[in-house]
């Protein structure tokens, strides 16, 4: 008999997961020129320690430098790099000007804003990480310059970066316009998507497709809205992108209707989203493409989805990204709410118990002729962070990578040349560090490298056993203070973000019954669909922790599911809305079972979740959708573009 191996705890488990996807090559290019011909130029004009902090800062941005398109890295690197140079200089003044105690004060309530600010997303997150560590290498790192000059070598660094992430071409960026390759990419992204999720309508994987279409769809949302000059798109090639990403709208909401079914479709039916898909990537016109079978209403949606988006490649007519536009009153609530306050008391807790130990043995001489007691707190911001990934397993793998870059380094440090070698050695560590995001231990340890070579060529000795040594114990205190009590009940920021999933959700089913117009639903469709997999990514952090914290989340993915399964419901409801202008018998069911299940769990988890329009078990009678009105309706010409 053949026994079964014992599942790996969710913590362990997280800690052995690498993620998977082709090698960056772009990125890798831009992390070669980074910080090593910055450090190359500071060394040969004598100011060698200016490289260091420059070096720094191109480390930094080059942790952020992900896949996506020019203008969103624009805010993806920009907004972290001037945080960073804000904590840099104020941690030069603190660390300068205020005795220990008042200085340890004084980060603790820094980190109380920085984790505030990490709840606000991805980017938030890097913001208040960059600036926490800024704040300690300011305070703690010996350097001759004041803190301006610190803070402008840190933004140089961090600004060469993107620099190149903007002039450097990438793969693809010759088809078509040189500045839209990462929005091309990802809109061409939505609609592969789309394919992938009806080549799984009727089988077991079709839940996960319909995850990775709304994956698809947020990174897209994100690459065509990033920071820009004027309000509107100001191109043709910019209008059409933004046309072909609306196009992809309804043919995703009729892809989810036909999963949601439960039903195979026709093969054919995912050929004309791949044709769009690689016409969005080779900026080439469609061509022919082959008209879906109409035998239900998913499918005639599907049809209607697919003329109109053909229509809309024919056109440089710009398009609504029905995305979402919090204003500032909104994310300050964010900031100073249930998820903001315990993103901060936590970060706040362990940066600011980091740097009070630090203190206290740097003060004490335990470090001897070595000052570099910022790393201890630097370290703690880079594990304690709840978003980005469970403390028990970033812990145990900040150790790992810690332990092995130092052991690497002290090999590498005692044949290499100096300083030319270490500076070649900054560009290689640079060049590795976006395939080393895929798993944090290989991070840290190209870090770790990265860092000792810089210690040294700014003229200090090899120090591999002290930066041993203090990221243990950074591990040791943040495992223990990550999980004492804290004011307030744990695992607030979960039922917040599946209140905020359930409220969108909700408002999502309000418009399609009340027979809204299709420009709000799909805007309504795509907040609902965001705001549950932020709750999902939540919910898995929070459910990998050790069992002290992992128990604040009990039966949370039960809700999750239940809300993904009624926002599903919804857009099959809409497709049907939109074709006879009432709601199916099996819609109605399904939706009574869902609210009735959900009202049943609302008391586990804690969320506000309201009853749907209607009472108990009556349904509003819905009026008939104003989007059947706007169909695109058959041209003559519909054999020229739809075969």
């Amino acid at each position: 008999m053949s026994r079964t191996a014992p599942a790996l705890p969710p913590w362990l488990a997280h800690a052995l997961r690498t993620q998977r996807g082709p090698v960056p090559w772009n990125a890798v290019v831009r992390g070669a020129l980074g910080g090593g011909p910055l450090l190359v130029a500071a060394v040969l004009s004598g100011r060698p320690t200016l490289g260091v902090v420059a070096a720094i800062g191109a480390m930094l941005a080059g942790i952020n430098d992900r896949p996506g398109s020019r203008r969103a890295s624009v805010g993806r690197l920009g907004g972290p790099a001037l945080a960073g140079a804000t904590g840099l200089a104020v941690g030069t003044y603190a660390g300068d000007h205020t005795p220990p105690v008042l200085l340890t004060l004084l980060l603790t309530g820094l980190g109380l804003v920085a984790g505030g600010i990490s709840a606000l997303g991805p980017v938030g997150s890097s913001v208040g990480t960059q600036l926490l560590v800024g704040a300690a290498v300011g305070a703690g790192m010996p350097l001759p310059e004041p803190g301006w000059q610190r803070a402008l070598a840190f933004l140089a660094g961090a600004g060469w970066l993107l620099l190149l992430r903007l002039a450097l071409p990438t793969r693809g960026s010759l088809a078509g316009d040189f500045r839209f390759d990462g929005e091309r990419n990802a809109v061409a992204g939505v609609y592969e998507a789309v394919a992938a999720l009806l080549d799984a309508a009727g089988s077991p994987a079709a839940t996960a497709r319909r995850a990775a279409l709304t994956a698809a769809l947020d990174h897209a949302q994100d690459a065509l809205a990033g920071p820009r000059l004027r309000r509107y798109a100001s191109s043709a090639a910019e209008r059409r992108l933004h046309a072909r990403y609306a196009a992809a709208l309804p043919l995703a909401e009729a892809a989810t209707a036909l999963a949601w079914a439960g039903e195979p479709v026709p093969a054919r039916a995912a050929e004309g989203p791949r044709r769009l898909a690689a016409a969005v990537r080779g900026a080439a016109p469609t061509g022919r493409l082959p008209a879906p079978s109409r035998t239900d209403p998913a499918l005639r949606a599907l049809d209607d989805a697919l003329l109109r988006a053909a229509e809309a490649f024919d056109r440089a007519e710009g398009g609504d990204l029905h995305g979402r536009r919090r204003s500032r009153a909104a994310l300050a609530r964010t900031v100073l709410g249930v998820r903001g306050r315990e993103y901060g008391m936590r970060v706040a807790l362990c940066f600011g118990a980091g740097v009070a130990l630090a203190q206290a043995l740097h003060h004490a001489r335990w470090y001897g002729q070595h000052e570099h007691w910022y790393w201890l707190p630097a370290t703690a911001v880079f594990l304690v962070k709840p978003d980005l990934g469970p403390l028990a397993s970033r812990v145990l793998c900040r150790a790992a990578g810690t332990v092995l870059g130092a052991l690497l380094f002290a090999g590498l440090a005692a044949v290499l040349p100096r300083p030319e070698g270490l500076v070649a050695l900054v560009a290689v560590s640079g060049a590795l560090i976006p395939v080393a995001t895929r798993h944090f231990a290989a991070q840290t340890a190209v870090v770790t490298v990265l860092v000792l070579a810089l210690v040294m060529v700014g003229g200090e000795p090899e120090v591999s056993a002290v930066r041993i040594g203090e990221t243990l114990l950074a591990c040791a205190l943040v495992l223990v203070v990550g999980h004492l009590p804290v004011p307030g009940q744990r695992g607030g920021g979960i039922r917040v973000r599946l209140a905020e999933a359930d409220d969108a959700a909700h408002a999502y089913l309000a418009h399609v019954l009340g027979g809204g117009d299709r420009a709000a639903r799909w805007a309504l469709r795509r907040e609902a669909y965001r705001t549950l997999a932020e709750a999902r990514t939540a919910v898995a952090l929070a459910s990998a922790e050790l069992p002290p914290l992992a128990r604040h989340t009990d039966g949370a993915d039960g809700i999750a599911d239940l809300l993904e399964q009624l926002v599903d419901t919804v857009t099959a409801c809409a497709v049907h809305l939109d074709d006879t202008g009432r709601i199916g018998p099996r819609h109605a069911e399904r939706l009574a079972a869902l609210r009735d299940a959900l009202a049943r769990r609302r008391d586990r988890v804690g969320p506000r979740l309201p009853e749907p329009p209607g009472g108990a078990r009556v349904w509003p009678a819905p009026r008939r959708s104003r989007g059947r009105n706007t169909a695109v309706r058959p041209s003559p010409h519909r054999e020229d573009a739809v075969r």
